[in-house]
Protein backbone atom coordinates (compact mmCIF):
# COMPACT_ATOMS: atom_id res chain seq x y z
CA UNK A 1 0.00 0.00 0.00
CA UNK A 2 2.61 2.50 0.65
CA UNK A 3 4.79 1.56 -2.95
CA UNK A 4 1.10 2.32 -4.35
CA UNK A 5 0.61 5.74 -2.64
CA UNK A 6 4.74 6.41 -3.43
CA UNK A 7 4.09 5.43 -6.86
CA UNK A 8 0.36 7.54 -7.37
CA UNK A 9 2.63 10.53 -5.97
CA UNK A 10 5.58 10.18 -8.41
CA UNK A 11 3.24 9.99 -11.50
CA UNK A 12 1.70 13.15 -10.41
CA UNK A 13 4.66 15.13 -9.61
CA UNK A 14 6.19 13.95 -13.32
CA UNK A 15 3.07 14.48 -15.04
CA UNK A 16 2.36 18.09 -13.18
CA UNK A 17 -1.03 16.89 -12.50
CA UNK A 18 -2.40 18.43 -9.36
CA UNK A 19 -2.52 15.95 -6.02
CA UNK A 20 -6.71 15.30 -5.00
CA UNK A 21 -8.43 13.78 -2.61
CA UNK A 22 -10.39 10.71 -3.16
CA UNK A 23 -13.93 11.28 -2.25
CA UNK A 24 -14.12 10.61 1.80
CA UNK A 25 -10.74 10.47 2.12
CA UNK A 26 -11.19 14.16 4.54
CA UNK A 27 -12.40 14.26 8.02
CA UNK A 28 -15.41 14.07 9.01
CA UNK A 29 -14.91 16.77 11.97
CA UNK A 30 -15.23 19.39 9.63
CA UNK A 31 -18.55 18.56 7.20
CA UNK A 32 -21.56 21.07 7.76
CA UNK A 33 -24.18 18.75 9.92
CA UNK A 34 -27.11 18.85 7.82
CA UNK A 35 -28.93 18.65 11.20
CA UNK A 36 -27.49 21.72 12.91
CA UNK A 37 -27.82 23.83 9.73
CA UNK A 38 -31.57 22.88 10.03
CA UNK A 39 -31.86 23.93 13.36
CA UNK A 40 -30.21 27.15 12.74
CA UNK A 41 -32.76 27.78 9.66
CA UNK A 42 -35.82 27.38 11.44
CA UNK A 43 -34.21 29.14 14.47
CA UNK A 44 -33.39 32.32 12.76
CA UNK A 45 -37.20 31.72 10.51
CA UNK A 46 -38.70 32.19 14.30
CA UNK A 47 -37.22 35.71 14.98
CA UNK A 48 -38.24 36.64 12.00
CA UNK A 49 -41.91 35.97 12.86
CA UNK A 50 -41.86 37.02 16.21
CA UNK A 51 -40.96 40.63 15.27
CA UNK A 52 -43.69 40.62 12.33
CA UNK A 53 -46.33 39.43 15.59
CA UNK A 54 -48.25 42.09 17.18
CA UNK A 55 -47.12 43.20 20.30
CA UNK A 56 -48.40 42.47 23.62
CA UNK A 57 -48.31 45.76 26.48
CA UNK A 58 -49.19 44.74 30.10
CA UNK A 59 -48.67 47.30 32.66
CA UNK A 60 -46.84 45.25 35.72
CA UNK A 61 -47.01 46.81 39.70
CA UNK A 62 -44.69 46.47 42.59
CA UNK A 63 -47.51 43.59 43.96
CA UNK A 64 -46.85 41.65 41.10
CA UNK A 65 -42.97 42.17 41.48
CA UNK A 66 -42.47 38.73 41.60
CA UNK A 67 -42.93 37.90 38.28
CA UNK A 68 -42.38 40.92 36.65
CA UNK A 69 -39.26 41.47 34.46
CA UNK A 70 -38.73 45.69 34.51
CA UNK A 71 -40.47 47.29 37.43
CA UNK A 72 -38.63 50.25 39.40
CA UNK A 73 -38.76 50.36 43.30
CA UNK A 74 -41.36 53.55 43.87
CA UNK A 75 -44.27 51.59 43.00
CA UNK A 76 -44.58 53.27 39.65
CA UNK A 77 -46.63 51.45 36.74
CA UNK A 78 -44.15 50.48 34.00
CA UNK A 79 -45.19 48.90 30.66
CA UNK A 80 -43.30 45.74 29.65
CA UNK A 81 -43.16 44.40 26.86
CA UNK A 82 -44.54 41.02 26.04
CA UNK A 83 -44.67 38.14 23.59
CA UNK A 84 -45.49 34.51 23.16
CA UNK A 85 -42.14 33.46 22.92
CA UNK A 86 -39.70 35.79 23.43
CA UNK A 87 -39.08 39.20 24.69
CA UNK A 88 -37.30 41.24 22.29
CA UNK A 89 -36.18 44.61 23.42
CA UNK A 90 -37.69 45.65 26.89
CA UNK A 91 -38.74 49.49 27.25
CA UNK A 92 -35.96 50.56 29.56
CA UNK A 93 -37.13 51.41 32.89
CA UNK A 94 -36.13 54.86 34.62
CA UNK A 95 -34.13 54.13 37.84
CA UNK A 96 -35.02 57.26 40.86
CA UNK A 97 -31.47 58.88 41.75
CA UNK A 98 -31.28 59.21 45.43
CA UNK A 99 -31.52 62.70 47.12
CA UNK A 100 -28.30 62.22 48.45
CA UNK A 101 -26.15 61.85 45.11
CA UNK A 102 -25.96 65.45 44.16
CA UNK A 103 -24.82 66.69 40.53
CA UNK A 104 -21.05 68.77 40.62
CA UNK A 105 -22.46 71.94 40.37
CA UNK A 106 -25.34 71.45 43.31
CA UNK A 107 -22.13 70.28 45.28
CA UNK A 108 -20.24 73.25 44.86
CA UNK A 109 -22.57 75.61 46.53
CA UNK A 110 -24.49 75.95 49.87
CA UNK A 111 -28.20 74.50 49.44
CA UNK A 112 -31.12 76.55 48.64
CA UNK A 113 -32.78 76.32 51.76
CA UNK A 114 -29.49 76.74 54.15
CA UNK A 115 -31.11 79.53 56.61
CA UNK A 116 -28.74 78.35 59.63
CA UNK A 117 -25.69 80.69 59.65
CA UNK A 118 -21.97 80.12 62.43
CA UNK A 119 -22.05 82.68 64.77
CA UNK A 120 -20.59 83.41 67.98
CA UNK A 121 -23.79 84.15 70.36
CA UNK A 122 -24.51 79.99 69.15
CA UNK A 123 -21.36 79.00 71.22
CA UNK A 124 -22.12 81.73 74.67
CA UNK A 125 -22.32 78.28 76.49
CA UNK A 126 -19.32 75.81 74.66
CA UNK A 127 -16.06 77.09 76.23
CA UNK A 128 -14.46 73.95 74.37
CA UNK A 129 -16.27 75.02 70.48
CA UNK A 130 -14.99 78.87 71.15
CA UNK A 131 -11.28 77.41 71.93
CA UNK A 132 -11.02 75.15 68.83
CA UNK A 133 -12.42 77.69 66.49
CA UNK A 134 -10.61 80.89 68.05
CA UNK A 135 -8.46 80.26 70.92
CA UNK A 136 -9.85 82.52 73.41
CA UNK A 137 -10.78 80.48 76.28
CA UNK A 138 -14.39 81.60 76.37
CA UNK A 139 -17.08 83.28 75.20
CA UNK A 140 -16.40 86.36 77.92
CA UNK A 141 -12.63 86.38 76.73
CA UNK A 142 -13.92 86.70 73.08
CA UNK A 143 -16.06 89.30 73.79
CA UNK A 144 -13.42 90.96 75.90
CA UNK A 145 -11.30 91.45 73.41
CA UNK A 146 -13.45 92.37 70.77
CA UNK A 147 -14.65 95.35 72.77
CA UNK A 148 -10.79 96.40 73.28
CA UNK A 149 -10.79 96.68 69.57
CA UNK A 150 -13.36 99.56 69.84
CA UNK A 151 -16.09 101.01 67.81
CA UNK A 152 -14.35 100.78 64.70
CA UNK A 153 -15.01 97.84 64.28
CA UNK A 154 -18.74 98.79 63.37
CA UNK A 155 -17.53 101.13 60.40
CA UNK A 156 -14.76 99.43 58.70
CA UNK A 157 -17.04 99.68 55.45
CA UNK A 158 -17.43 96.27 53.83
CA UNK A 159 -19.64 96.20 51.16
CA UNK A 160 -22.99 94.01 50.83
CA UNK A 161 -21.99 92.74 53.87
CA UNK A 162 -25.06 91.60 56.65
CA UNK A 163 -22.67 89.60 58.92
CA UNK A 164 -22.68 91.04 62.66
CA UNK A 165 -19.13 92.86 63.24
CA UNK A 166 -18.54 90.16 65.75
CA UNK A 167 -19.41 87.34 63.55
CA UNK A 168 -16.88 88.81 61.26
CA UNK A 169 -14.10 88.66 63.40
CA UNK A 170 -15.25 85.00 64.52
CA UNK A 171 -14.67 84.55 61.15
CA UNK A 172 -11.23 85.73 60.72
CA UNK A 173 -10.02 84.44 63.70
CA UNK A 174 -11.52 81.04 62.61
CA UNK A 175 -9.32 80.86 59.17
CA UNK A 176 -6.79 81.92 61.24
CA UNK A 177 -7.04 79.23 64.02
CA UNK A 178 -7.92 76.58 61.49
CA UNK A 179 -6.84 77.40 58.60
CA UNK A 180 -10.58 76.99 56.74
CA UNK A 181 -10.61 77.27 53.11
CA UNK A 182 -13.12 80.32 51.93
CA UNK A 183 -15.12 78.14 50.30
CA UNK A 184 -16.06 76.58 53.64
CA UNK A 185 -16.20 79.65 55.40
CA UNK A 186 -19.02 80.62 52.82
CA UNK A 187 -21.13 77.77 53.58
CA UNK A 188 -20.56 77.88 57.41
CA UNK A 189 -22.36 81.63 57.47
CA UNK A 190 -24.02 81.24 54.76
CA UNK A 191 -22.16 83.64 52.53
CA UNK A 192 -20.40 84.06 48.81
CA UNK A 193 -16.76 82.84 49.20
CA UNK A 194 -15.33 86.49 47.61
CA UNK A 195 -17.77 88.29 50.51
CA UNK A 196 -15.44 85.49 53.40
CA UNK A 197 -12.25 86.80 51.23
CA UNK A 198 -13.37 90.56 51.53
CA UNK A 199 -14.37 90.18 55.56
CA UNK A 200 -10.77 88.59 55.86
CA UNK A 201 -8.35 91.13 54.10
CA UNK A 202 -10.73 93.61 55.49
CA UNK A 203 -10.01 92.35 59.26
CA UNK A 204 -6.39 91.66 58.95
CA UNK A 205 -5.93 94.90 57.78
CA UNK A 206 -7.63 96.49 60.34
CA UNK A 207 -6.06 93.74 63.25
CA UNK A 208 -2.50 94.73 62.12
CA UNK A 209 -2.98 98.40 62.72
CA UNK A 210 -5.31 99.01 65.26
CA UNK A 211 -2.78 96.31 67.58
CA UNK A 212 -0.18 97.53 65.94
CA UNK A 213 -0.98 100.89 68.10
CA UNK A 214 -0.01 98.65 71.23
CA UNK A 215 3.76 99.76 72.62
CA UNK A 216 4.84 95.81 73.26
CA UNK A 217 8.37 96.25 73.92
CA UNK A 218 8.40 96.54 78.13
CA UNK A 219 10.48 98.71 80.11
CA UNK A 220 13.46 97.44 82.03
CA UNK A 221 11.53 97.74 85.50
CA UNK A 222 8.40 96.16 83.78
CA UNK A 223 10.29 93.31 82.22
CA UNK A 224 12.46 92.73 85.62
CA UNK A 225 9.19 92.97 87.70
CA UNK A 226 7.18 90.00 86.00
CA UNK A 227 10.92 88.26 85.56
CA UNK A 228 10.23 83.93 86.77
CA UNK A 229 12.20 83.67 89.89
CA UNK A 230 14.51 80.87 88.62
CA UNK A 231 15.62 83.06 85.78
CA UNK A 232 16.11 86.28 87.41
CA UNK A 233 18.74 84.07 89.99
CA UNK A 234 21.07 83.22 86.45
CA UNK A 235 20.39 86.11 83.74
CA UNK A 236 18.76 88.95 85.74
CA UNK A 237 20.36 91.41 82.82
CA UNK A 238 18.04 89.61 80.35
CA UNK A 239 15.94 91.79 78.44
CA UNK A 240 14.71 89.65 75.64
CA UNK A 241 15.08 86.48 73.89
CA UNK A 242 15.23 85.72 70.45
CA UNK A 243 15.26 83.11 67.75
CA UNK A 244 13.57 83.23 63.98
CA UNK A 245 11.05 81.18 62.65
CA UNK A 246 9.87 80.58 59.08
CA UNK A 247 6.22 80.27 57.58
CA UNK A 248 5.67 78.07 54.41
CA UNK A 249 4.00 79.88 51.35
CA UNK A 250 3.66 78.60 47.91
CA UNK A 251 6.10 78.42 45.13
CA UNK A 252 5.62 81.63 43.20
CA UNK A 253 5.78 81.36 39.60
CA UNK A 254 8.07 84.27 39.07
CA UNK A 255 12.00 83.50 39.25
CA UNK A 256 12.88 86.39 41.07
CA UNK A 257 10.64 85.71 44.23
CA UNK A 258 11.27 81.87 44.02
CA UNK A 259 15.01 82.77 44.42
CA UNK A 260 14.40 85.36 47.13
CA UNK A 261 12.05 83.21 49.32
CA UNK A 262 13.18 79.73 49.46
CA UNK A 263 14.78 78.43 52.87
CA UNK A 264 17.83 76.20 52.63
CA UNK A 265 16.89 75.68 56.12
CA UNK A 266 13.52 74.66 55.42
CA UNK A 267 13.85 73.33 51.67
CA UNK A 268 10.83 75.54 50.61
CA UNK A 269 9.69 78.66 49.85
CA UNK A 270 9.10 80.46 53.16
CA UNK A 271 8.47 83.97 54.96
CA UNK A 272 10.66 84.69 57.60
CA UNK A 273 10.87 86.87 61.00
CA UNK A 274 12.48 87.36 64.05
CA UNK A 275 10.58 87.32 66.84
CA UNK A 276 11.59 88.54 70.30
CA UNK A 277 9.79 87.68 74.07
CA UNK A 278 10.52 88.94 77.69
CA UNK A 279 11.68 85.84 80.01
CA UNK A 280 7.88 85.62 81.30
CA UNK A 281 7.01 84.74 77.61
CA UNK A 282 5.36 87.78 76.42
CA UNK A 283 5.64 88.60 72.71
CA UNK A 284 7.77 92.03 72.96
CA UNK A 285 9.59 92.21 69.21
CA UNK A 286 8.13 91.15 65.89
CA UNK A 287 10.03 92.23 62.78
CA UNK A 288 8.92 92.66 59.51
CA UNK A 289 8.57 89.20 57.24
CA UNK A 290 11.26 88.97 54.55
CA UNK A 291 12.34 85.88 52.37
CA UNK A 292 13.16 82.72 53.37
CA UNK A 293 16.96 83.27 51.65
CA UNK A 294 17.29 86.26 54.73
CA UNK A 295 20.03 85.04 57.00
CA UNK A 296 18.94 86.08 60.71
CA UNK A 297 21.89 88.87 61.15
CA UNK A 298 20.30 90.31 58.03
CA UNK A 299 17.10 90.37 59.33
CA UNK A 300 18.20 91.98 62.93
CA UNK A 301 21.03 94.80 61.13
CA UNK A 302 17.58 96.09 59.33
CA UNK A 303 15.50 95.72 62.22
CA UNK A 304 14.40 98.63 64.80
CA UNK A 305 16.71 96.67 67.07
CA UNK A 306 19.48 98.13 65.37
CA UNK A 307 18.21 101.75 65.13
CA UNK A 308 20.23 104.85 66.26
CA UNK A 309 17.54 105.27 69.04
CA UNK A 310 18.16 101.97 70.28
CA UNK A 311 15.50 100.26 72.48
CA UNK A 312 18.11 98.71 75.06
CA UNK A 313 19.78 99.99 77.70
CA UNK A 314 23.01 99.71 79.07
CA UNK A 315 23.63 96.35 80.84
CA UNK A 316 20.86 94.86 79.12
CA UNK A 317 21.16 91.07 78.07
CA UNK A 318 19.92 89.35 74.63
CA UNK A 319 19.41 85.72 74.69
CA UNK A 320 19.61 84.13 71.21
CA UNK A 321 20.33 80.88 69.79
CA UNK A 322 24.15 79.89 68.66
CA UNK A 323 23.50 80.98 64.84
CA UNK A 324 22.48 84.35 65.59
CA UNK A 325 26.27 85.78 65.55
CA UNK A 326 25.32 89.62 66.42
CA UNK A 327 28.09 90.61 69.05
CA UNK A 328 29.36 93.10 67.30
CA UNK A 329 26.21 95.08 66.28
CA UNK A 330 25.66 95.27 70.17
CA UNK A 331 28.90 95.90 71.34
CA UNK A 332 28.94 99.46 70.60
CA UNK A 333 25.34 99.95 72.94
CA UNK A 334 27.24 98.06 75.59
CA UNK A 335 24.89 95.30 75.42
CA UNK A 336 25.81 92.03 75.71
CA UNK A 337 24.47 89.02 73.54
CA UNK A 338 24.28 85.74 75.20
CA UNK A 339 24.17 82.75 72.83
CA UNK A 340 26.33 79.18 73.67
CA UNK A 341 29.48 79.06 72.91
CA UNK A 342 31.54 78.01 69.64
CA UNK A 343 33.89 75.28 69.60
CA UNK A 344 36.01 77.62 67.56
CA UNK A 345 38.12 75.16 66.21
CA UNK A 346 38.47 73.03 69.57
CA UNK A 347 37.69 69.43 69.41
CA UNK A 348 35.46 69.88 72.36
CA UNK A 349 34.52 72.65 75.14
CA UNK A 350 35.46 72.88 78.62
CA UNK A 351 33.74 71.72 81.54
CA UNK A 352 32.74 75.42 82.43
CA UNK A 353 31.35 75.98 79.22
CA UNK A 354 29.16 72.91 78.92
CA UNK A 355 27.54 73.87 82.25
CA UNK A 356 27.28 77.80 80.81
CA UNK A 357 25.67 76.43 78.11
CA UNK A 358 23.06 74.43 79.36
CA UNK A 359 21.99 77.01 81.83
CA UNK A 360 21.59 79.20 78.05
CA UNK A 361 19.58 76.45 76.46
CA UNK A 362 17.35 75.36 79.02
CA UNK A 363 15.92 79.06 79.62
CA UNK A 364 16.01 79.90 75.38
CA UNK A 365 13.36 77.39 75.27
CA UNK A 366 10.73 79.97 76.29
CA UNK A 367 11.09 81.17 72.43
CA UNK A 368 10.65 77.91 71.06
CA UNK A 369 7.58 77.86 73.64
CA UNK A 370 6.20 81.06 72.01
CA UNK A 371 6.76 80.07 68.67
CA UNK A 372 4.78 76.98 69.27
CA UNK A 373 2.05 78.68 70.61
CA UNK A 374 1.97 81.13 67.48
CA UNK A 375 1.71 77.98 65.64
CA UNK A 376 -1.34 77.10 67.05
CA UNK A 377 -2.87 79.09 64.67
CA UNK A 378 -2.38 76.75 61.60
CA UNK A 379 -2.54 79.18 59.12
CA UNK A 380 0.88 79.71 59.94
CA UNK A 381 1.92 76.19 59.00
CA UNK A 382 -0.32 75.74 56.09
CA UNK A 383 1.35 76.96 52.87
CA UNK A 384 -0.15 80.23 52.15
CA UNK A 385 -1.96 80.63 49.02
CA UNK A 386 -1.44 83.68 46.52
CA UNK A 387 -3.88 86.02 48.14
CA UNK A 388 -2.60 85.66 51.55
CA UNK A 389 1.32 85.94 50.44
CA UNK A 390 0.58 90.07 49.96
CA UNK A 391 -0.63 89.88 53.76
CA UNK A 392 1.96 87.12 55.26
CA UNK A 393 3.23 89.85 56.88
CA UNK A 394 0.49 91.09 58.67
CA UNK A 395 -0.81 87.91 59.44
CA UNK A 396 2.12 86.53 61.09
CA UNK A 397 2.06 90.18 63.22
CA UNK A 398 -1.61 89.15 64.04
CA UNK A 399 -1.43 86.17 65.23
CA UNK A 400 1.58 86.83 67.41
CA UNK A 401 -0.39 89.98 68.67
CA UNK A 402 -3.07 87.51 69.85
CA UNK A 403 -0.70 85.20 72.07
CA UNK A 404 -0.49 88.29 74.39
CA UNK A 405 -3.87 88.07 74.97
CA UNK A 406 -3.61 84.01 75.69
CA UNK A 407 -2.58 82.73 79.41
CA UNK A 408 1.09 82.56 79.72
CA UNK A 409 3.00 79.62 79.01
CA UNK A 410 5.91 80.25 81.25
CA UNK A 411 5.44 80.09 85.04
CA UNK A 412 6.64 82.80 87.52
CA UNK A 413 9.18 80.29 88.97
CA UNK A 414 10.51 78.96 85.93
Amino acid sequence: MYTQTYNYAAQCFISGERKRLKPGAYPKLFLKDPEKTSERSSRAEKRAKVRHMPQKKIKVSNADSNNALHCNDIGQEVEVVSTQEEIIDPVPVPVPIPMAIKSTASQCSAPSNWSKTFSIHDFASNPKTIKYYTSFDDYDHFMFFFNVLGPATSHLGIAHVSTQPEDQFFLTVMKLRQAKDDFELSILFNIRPQTVSSIFTTWINFLYFQLGEINIWPSHEVVKRHMPSHFGQMFPGTRVILDATETPIQKPRASGPQRETFSSYKNKNTLKVMVGCTPRGTVSYISDAYGGSASDRQIIERSKLCAEKSRFEKGDHIMADRGIMVQDLFASKNVYVNTPTMLKGKSQLDPEEIHKDRKVASKRIHIERVIGLAKTYKILKKDLNSYCITLGNRIIHVCFYLCNFRQSIVKKNA
